[in-house]
């Protein structure tokens, strides 16, 4: 079986980047037809010349030549949300497959406030998320939550929406947690509304005795201005540097949003940690109940709620054996539901019944 990984994605970005290599270990051959719009951009800071360059690719992945031709199917990649038209004219009647992570409107405009909401700017967002959506032949969600999410916004049958969750890279993300290490939660990610930066820094506040690492940068760093003294910020390490970074803290934080797309979706942080077997405290949301259970192989915490974050963080300081248990379980968890190796027969299954479809 041949597949075509088609469009602007961002190919460093964890979606796709695992897509590929799940693929690939089932023995599925990916070829790529890639133009370069989004890397390091999908910020969603669109401007005019963004959308010179996003026009300018689209005009040369409509003249593929030979690459892809005697693909079974096509998977357009994230952020490929402007790239299916030129997808389906590819394609000629086979099957293609969007892995589209989030909706353009709910991220752009719900989640980070970059449009308000009903403006002509906001409408065109969400014109190009549903033609997106509704010229795919099949839509992958990252969670029963968010398919349930694009097949009421977008008005798609049922048939043709699946599920694969995000998971990890297994070649970086692997067993080797330190609990000997002075204690230490970790946050990574970009600093927007959806991962709760402030309900994190409200929860230092509350529990001044253990030290918080924040690594990232974004929307609202500047919330790190007044930060107190047991907050350590790092606006940046390198990607391949992360699984250490992630192995030599007492927990990994997930997103503690309260917004609705923070309750469909379970973050890149929270497979890399459970692939650590670093304990992991993050939300409790519908989305993470699909894959985890309190103190089972993870702490979930209400959402927004500082208080309970700093109870959990404190809680796993002060007791090592919890900490390993939960470790342990939520790597158990990930080797039986989010491994490349279950995630890439998962992706295998998805692409065969579309081409089956088709």
């Amino acid at each position: 079986m041949r597949v075509l990984y088609f469009g602007t994605y961002d190919r460093a970005y964890p979606r796709n980047a695992q897509v590929i290599s799940a693929l690939r270990a089932t023995g599925v051959e990916v070829i790529e037809q890639h133009r370069p719009v989004w890397e390091r951009r999908h910020n969603w800071k669109v401007g005019f010349r963004q959308m010179l360059r996003v026009a300018e690719a689209e005009r040369s992945l409509r003249h593929t030549g030979d690459v892809g031709r005697d693909a079974d199917a096509l998977i357009v990649g994230y952020p490929g949300h402007f790239d299916l038209p030129a997808a389906k004219r590819v394609a000629r009647g086979r099957p293609v497959i969007f892995n589209p992570l989030v909706s353009l409107h709910d991220t752009v405009v719900g989640d980070r406030g970059r449009f308000r909401q009903g403006s002509t700017a906001a409408g065109i967002v969400h014109l190009v998320d549903r033609r997106a959506f509704r010229r795919a032949d099949v839509v992958v969600a990252d969670t029963d939550a968010h398919a349930r999410f694009f097949r009421e916004e977008f008005g798609l049958a049922a048939d043709r929406l699946e599920v694969c969750f995000v998971g990890a890279e297994d070649r970086l993300f692997h067993p080797g947690w330190q609990p000997e290490r002075r204690f230490h939660a970790l946050f990574v990610g970009k600093l927007i509304p959806l991962h709760g930066l402030e309900t994190i820094l409200a929860a230092a506040e509350l529990a001044p005795e253990i030290t918080f690492r924040v690594i990232g940068s974004g929307q609202l760093e500047s919330l790190l201005a007044t930060r107190g003294g047991n907050v350590d910020w790092a606006p940046w390490v390198e990607y391949a540097d992360l699984p250490a970074e992630i192995q030599a803290a007492g927990c990994a934080l997930g997103i503690f949003g309260s917004g609705a797309k923070a309750a469909r979706v379970i973050p890149n942080k929270a497979f890399q940690a459970l692939a650590c077997a670093t304990p992991l405290v993050t939300a409790d949301t519908p989305a993470a109940r699909e894959l985890l259970a309190d103190g089972r192989d993870a702490l979930l915490v209400p959402p927004g709620d500082p208080t309970a974050l700093a109870q959990a963080v404190r809680l796993l300081a002060r007791d090592h054996e919890t900490r390993a248990r939960i470790g342990a379980a939520g790597r158990q968890t990930y080797v039986e539901r989010a491994d490349e190796t279950t995630l890439g027969l998962r992706w295998r299954a998805v692409v065969e019944r579309a081409i089956a479809a088709a």
